[in-house]
């Protein structure tokens, strides 16, 4: 199982939608997935031990050394296709 963190500016609205979208995705890949929201502020105190950070705002912290992706294609559906396969290819390795 591997355990996906996503943040967005309060934790709750984009991060829901993104989450949704990222765990359905990686099941239809054979992938099972783990998804927590959180606060883009909180993400340097929660990444650690996690094994992918997707955030949907601007976020310039520290990851522990986690593999990022932006999240934002995901919403706006430009670049989705490109995001979801570069998710999906950092949580199969």
């Amino acid at each position: 199982m591997k355990k996906i963190l996503v943040a967005c500016g309060n934790g709750i609205a984009t991060s829901t939608v993104v989450a949704t979208k990222v765990k359905n995705y990686l099941a239809e890949h054979g992938v099972q997935a783990e998804t927590t929201q959180t606060k883009l502020m909180e993400v340097p105190g929660k990444v650690s031990g996690y094994d992918l950070l997707i955030t949907t705002g601007q976020f310039d912290g520290q990851t522990a050394g986690v593999p990022t992706v932006k999240g934002m294609p995901i919403l706006t559906g430009i670049g989705a296709d490109e995001t979801m396969q570069s998710i999906l290819d950092i949580v199969k390795e």
